[in-house]
């Protein structure tokens, strides 16, 4: 049984919406569409819905990470929240204290300047959904990450500061 007062309903955002008739102007993008950038075979990047397609409220992605794929250190974001689903096989996640396992179902919220983690050290792959609000152009940051080999120790920092990620130590 629910505790809500219908009579007294919390405070909204302000309308974005204000012409006067709705439009249809929803997308669909089906689930068997191929990966939009795989990194090495290792992980394969979804881009659902980017900062472009939402007008920077969000960015959407599901992250598909083989076998023992790995993932990223304890960092940290200042411009954005971060939050993960796992919608399929277990996830290392770092909550900022602990490493835990993360379960299809399992989901992590990280707000700007909390420390997270994640990887895959399992022996079957994974597939999570990652959520960035606001949103920013994190298919950079992606695809970026491919190429950290070709720079200098100065413009992989300069890299991942301009992506928003600053690494603990």
């Amino acid at each position: 049984m629910s505790l809500v007062d219908p009579r007294q309903v919390p405070p909204y955002p302000p309308a974005r919406y204000t012409a006067p008739e709705p439009e249809a102007s929803a997308w669909l993008r089906r689930a068997a569409e191929p990966a939009d950038f795989d990194s090495f075979g290792l992980v394969q990047y979804h881009y659902l819905a980017n900062q472009q397609a939402t007008g920077g409220d969000y960015g959407l992605y599901r992250v598909d990470i083989a076998p023992n794929g790995g993932g990223p250190g304890p960092h940290f974001h200042r411009a954005m929240s971060e939050a993960f689903f796992v919608l399929s096989g277990t996830l290392r996640l770092y909550d900022g204290t602990d490493w835990t396992d993360g379960h299809t179902g399992d989901f992590l919220y990280v707000p700007p300047g909390g420390i997270h983690g994640f990887r895959n050290e399992a022996d079957e792959p994974t597939s999570i959904l990652m959520l960035f609000a606001p949103g920013a152009p994190r298919e950079h940051y992606f695809e970026g990450l491919a190429q950290l080999g070709d720079l200098t120790d100065e413009e992989r920092r300069d890299f991942f500061i301009a992506n928003d990620n600053f690494f603990i130590e």
